[in-house]
């Protein structure tokens, strides 16, 4: 399969996925409206919770509950990425006998590590006392999030919620009053200029007395929802993270069951990164997972997160464990990681806006999944007791003052100054600050740091930063990005309209180009963006096609000129066991 055109082969639209409840519908050009009690929109840890939370509630009140979560990928777990470790905490609330019911929770952590990376073969294991106990990772799990997920699914799916993977949501409905009604999903079978295929089929209106936004990291209608209500005016600046992982099989030989490495320092240090670091996680079938996460708020253009990941696997602490082995997998997403002053007003009429829609990451923890998944049972929580009072298309306020009197708000109230204390002071004075606000002062310093400038303005000309020499890859260690995204299984239908839209074509070419060398070839982990040039000189080419829906292009183009959309429902990424 081709990356490097704009356009390839690619499967047709699977009927067969269609869920039941929708079929028959398709011969209809006008959009078929399903009513619900409660719309969830992605299918992602924090939204699963919220409708397992719902159902559980009902259950017990003896109440019945029409729910629907409808998400984009082509089946629940497609798009979801993350390292993982997993703290445990809200999944055992949620499903107090989840192990013995058959979670797929991975290996339990027994060894924890962390390491300063001196260099390009040195490093530094940090004595186990200079760790937050909050950072250690002691009793949690390390696992597939994507493999969680479809357990998750399946538990809401018994429960009796319809659960419709394929669809993406890609329009907010409003009543008259602008409270939100629900979402479309998008229509499919529209043709890139614009126009309806014979394949048309119209999106459908989900309609819900309330709906629950749960997209993941800047999804781009909680994206809508914050700037229409202006629910960021009282809060500080969001900041984000690409985080980028393989996972390899590797020899038993080399294989820890159970250990788990997380690091800073090189190779980010080295390029005037504010951070954050990598990991390397031996977990289950003598894999193990790998990555860096980089902090969007670096300054140098010429950084490719992607290049310094292929880079760090020469470092011998990951490079003793890969000899032999094979790369099985890989992908990306941005990561949110602004931290409690950061979260939005987190309620508007008719919705909720939950998990990475809002920013709800522990810094501290190094992990959001778990804070996710609560708040989609807090909103859920909130819900149910509206729809107990006859309530519809409120503002549902008492979410975040649930949140905030229940243990998510107490560990996001302790963690608030390491985010900012990492931009403020760099990865070294930043580590040491963490340490002393987490174990001196229990993180309740008597002030709030903030960081006001968002990343896309951190930028600086790329004839004022130094250029990085990036090695060619080895095929061995290291590869390209075209064959990476190949493993990251990424499809779209070859003809539809393009999901990265540019509010002014011209920018890119005529602004980036000269003032920061266009850095959007680098930022994309996965060769979207391109400079060609050619007879008629440079002009900037969208491969929207390779695209892992990890949304850095929407964060980090320095004009703001770049908006990511849902294409058509099933396409993007399908990760296995990510």
């Amino acid at each position: 399969m081709c990356y490097i055109h704009p356009r390839h082969e690619s499967a047709a639209y699977n009927f067969a996925m269609q869920p039941p409840a929708l079929e028959g519908v398709v011969s209809e050009q006008a959009r078929e409206s399903m009513e619900f009690d409660v719309v969830i929109v992605g299918g992602g840890p924090a939204g699963l919770s919220a409708a397992c939370r719902l159902m559980q509630l009902a259950n017990d009140a003896g109440a019945e509950l029409m729910i629907c979560l409808v998400e984009k990928g082509s089946e629940i777990g497609a798009h979801i990425l993350s390292g993982a470790v997993l703290a445990p905490r809200a999944l055992n609330e949620l499903f107090p006998n989840a192990q013995a019911d058959g979670a797929p929770l991975g290996v339990p952590v027994t060894d924890d590590r962390f390491h300063y990376l001196v260099n390009d073969t040195n490093h530094i294991l940090l004595p186990h006392w200079t760790i937050p106990k909050e950072t250690r990772n002691r009793g949690n799990r390390t696992l597939s999030l994507g493999n969680l997920c479809r357990w998750l699914g399946e538990q809401a799916e018994n429960m009796g919620v319809n659960v419709f993977p394929g669809f993406a949501a890609a329009e907010v409905l409003y009543n008259d009053d602008q409270s939100v009604r629900g979402v479309a999903t998008a229509d499919m079978g529209v043709g890139a200029d614009g126009q309806r295929k014979g394949t048309f089929e119209p999106g459908y209106e989900l309609c819900g007395k309330y709906t629950l936004f749960a997209e993941g990291c800047r999804g781009h209608l909680g994206k809508e929802l914050i700037a229409k209500f202006n629910l960021a005016a009282d809060a500080g600046t969001q900041h984000y993270a690409i985080g980028l992982k393989e996972l390899w099989d590797v020899a038993p030989e080399r294989h820890h069951s159970g250990r788990v490495l997380h690091n800073i320092g090189w190779p980010l240090g080295r390029v005037g990164s504010p951070g954050m670091g990598s990991f390397l996680y031996h977990q289950e079938n003598h894999q193990v997972a790998l990555g860096l996460i980089v902090d969007l708020a670096y300054k140098n253009p010429h950084i490719s997160p992607f290049d310094e990941l292929q880079r760090l696997k020469h470092h011998p602490l990951f490079a003793d464990v890969l000899q032999g082995g094979s790369r099985v997998s890989y992908g990306a997403r941005a990561i949110v990681k602004g931290g409690l002053q950061a979260l939005p007003k987190l309620a508007l009429p008719g919705a909720l806006l939950l998990g990475d829609d809002a920013g709800f990451l522990n810094m501290l923890k190094i992990k959001g999944t778990h804070t996710a998944m609560k708040s989609g049972m807090v909103a859920a929580e909130a819900v149910f007791d509206a729809l107990q009072r006859g309530k519809a298309h409120t503002r549902l306020d008492d979410y975040r003052s649930r949140v905030d009197d229940c243990w998510l708000g107490q560990e996001l109230r302790r963690a608030r100054n390491v985010g900012p204390g990492l931009h403020r002071f760099g990865p070294l004075l930043g580590s040491a600050y963490a340490f002393v606000d987490q174990t001196i002062a229990r993180g309740r310093m008597p002030f709030t740091l903030t960081d006001p400038t968002p990343d896309h303005e951190r930028l600086v000309r790329a004839d004022k930063a130094a250029k990085i020499d990036y090695p060619k890859p080895d095929g061995l260690l290291s590869f390209d990005k075209l064959s990476s995204v190949f493993l990251s299984n990424t499809n779209h239908e070859e003809d539809q309209p393009c999901h990265l839209t540019l509010a002014d074509a011209d920018v890119p070419i005529q602004d980036n180009l000269p003032a920061y060398d266009e850095p959007a070839q680098r930022y994309c982990p996965a060769g979207v963006y391109e400079v060609v040039e050619d007879a008629g000189g440079a002009r900037f080419q969208i491969n929207a096609q390779n695209c892992v829906h990890c949304k850095t292009c929407d964060i980090k183009d320095p004009a703001q000129n770049i908006t990511w959309i849902a294409p058509e429902g099933a396409g993007g990424p399908n990760y296995g066991n990510m």
